[in-house]
């Protein structure tokens, strides 16, 4: 599934100017996923940024064609992203219903056999009574439709609704999230629901609870998934949100083993934008075809249930670690997150429209700046908070972490040569609390025998470029810094 995840250094392999993405331009970037890339899926974003309502009329008629061969709802799909109406103004939401329900009758009229828009993610899911909600809006908006301005055709009237848990205590709960939303699905539809598609997000658990946290909270739930399944005797069909860098989930075209391997289960993942738009097209494209292969043999394998307990318990450690190495340091990364440069056209997040999200009371970013911040001043965020907490871990519990994360000494040798010696030394000069952070370092080092630091020119450059912005304060020279890191290490953020 292809996104609009604003993380990418590079322009993109259809542009010539810019890695900015305007508006305009992306349903030109969903056209070239599909034709270029041969993705399957793209997300069609409407919560919190701008969306182009025409998106079908304009593929169809601009690539007429193309999906004539390929058509929308069978061989590729757009999958619409709504507004959480729990959590940010609803102003899209009947916009974005009413796009899915005009864009059947304009498939129709071009004999189209296949209703283009069936499926919708709810982001920030939190309950079976919000899924099943945005079910009956859709369909008392078709019988409306029908009633007032059909022609003779009926519009279909269900949604397929896809839940985006985002928090650790979301993804675990999902099971009985799901449990509710069927049985109220069956007794007011009177039908039973086929299959379920559930969004696991990376980014966000992991900025909010640390990357341990969130890497354990996204086995957990793949695990809980598949106890649901069977109970329920309903197949489901996981999809995770995650990025190139391996805080947001570690999935890059150089990746595509390893991400298989620490998710288990899954059957969509997200190629975010530095996945498409930082390695050429040349290693894109393959990298694209192993990853659809291995997603369709990727089957689950389930956590023992004394297993379960452990992780659990090191997922929480892990959590208050991170919330107490974090806290001191937000302040001294606000002027970097104010220069990060931006992807695509927003919302603002704070506001009338956007909404916030809160880490012990401080207002964050969004995942990828906080993370691309992190990397900008030489301290990868997957090191905060984590390397004393496992030093403590009895044997048994490092056990069973490593038996259920075999990536995990791969990961932080891959993470620790962006960490910047020099720039962690100005950082602790301006504020002593980085010297947890540096402890986690040294604690990773002696768990993984690595060394962390620089290890060829393109690192050594970053880590340098990483130190200068750690010592200046001219926001227009913190930006230039951070693209020029980002190009280093191919993601943003």
């Amino acid at each position: 599934m292809g996104t609009q995840h604003p993380d990418n250094a590079n322009i993109p392999f259809f542009k010539h100017t810019s890695p900015f993405v305007s508006a305009s331009r992306e349903i030109d970037e969903a056209y070239e996923n599909f034709s270029k890339l041969n993705a399957d899926e793209y997300m069609w974003d409407w919560e919190g940024k701008h969306a182009d309502a025409s998106v079908i009329d304009r593929l169809y008629t601009e690539h007429y064609e193309y999906f004539k061969n390929h058509p929308l709802g069978k061989d590729k799909f757009l999958t619409f992203r709504l507004p959480n109406i729990w959590e940010e103004k609803g102003y899209s939401l009947m916009q974005a219903m009413t796009t899915m329900l005009l864009a059947e009758d304009f498939a129709r009229d071009l004999q189209f056999e296949n209703r283009p828009l069936f499926e919708a993610i709810l982001p920030m899911t939190q309950s079976a009574d919000q899924l099943f909600e945005m079910e009956e809006k859709f369909s008392r908006l078709a019988h409306f439709k029908d009633q007032e301005f059909s022609q003779g055709f009926k519009n279909a009237d269900t949604l397929q609704m896809i839940p985006l848990f985002e928090s650790f205590e979301a993804q675990l709960s999902a099971p009985k999230v799901l449990k509710k939303f069927t049985e109220l699905y069956k007794e007011h539809f009177n039908r039973e629901v086929p299959y379920l598609r559930v969004f696991l997000a990376g980014s966000d658990s992991a900025l909010s609870n640390g990357f341990i946290n969130s890497i354990i909270g996204n086995k957990l739930a793949l695990t809980k998934l598949a106890e649901f399944s069977d109970e329920a005797n309903l197949p489901v069909y996981p999809i995770a949100g995650t990025g190139s860098t391996i805080f947001r989930g570690g999935l890059s075209p150089l990746m595509i083993d390893r991400y298989l391997q620490e998710f288990p289960g899954l059957k969509t993942a997200t190629i975010q934008s530095a996945f498409r738009y930082d390695y050429p097209l040349d290693v894109v494209k393959p990298a694209v075809e192993k990853l659809r292969k291995g997603l369709q043999t990727n089957d689950f394998h389930p956590i023992n249930d004394e297993d379960q307990k452990t992780l659990l318990s090191i997922a929480g450690k892990t959590a208050k670690e991170y919330h107490e190495t974090l806290d001191p340091l937000i302040n001294d990364l606000q002027p970097i997150f104010d220069a990060f440069p931006k992807r695509r056209d927003r919302h603002q997040h704070v506001g009338i429209i956007g909404y916030s999200r809160d880490v012990d009371g401080y207002k964050m970013p969004r995942a990828i700046t906080f993370t691309g911040a992190l990397y900008s001043v030489g301290v990868p965020p997957e090191l905060i908070g984590t390397g004393r907490v496992l030093q403590r871990l009895s044997k048994k519990e490092f056990e069973t972490l490593v038996k259920y994360y075999p990536n995990i000494r791969h990961d932080f040798e891959h993470v620790a040569k962006y960490y910047s010696p020099a720039a962690m030394a100005v950082l602790k000069q301006k504020n002593p609390a980085w010297e947890a952070v540096e402890q986690d370092v040294q604690a990773m080092d002696d768990l993984f025998d690595i060394q962390a630091g620089p290890t060829n020119d393109a690192e050594a450059k970053h880590a340098e470029l990483a130190a200068d912005m750690d010592r200046i304060n001219d926001k227009e020279t913190r930006t230039l810094l951070i693209e020029r890191q980002a190009k280093l290490r191919k993601f943003l953020g």
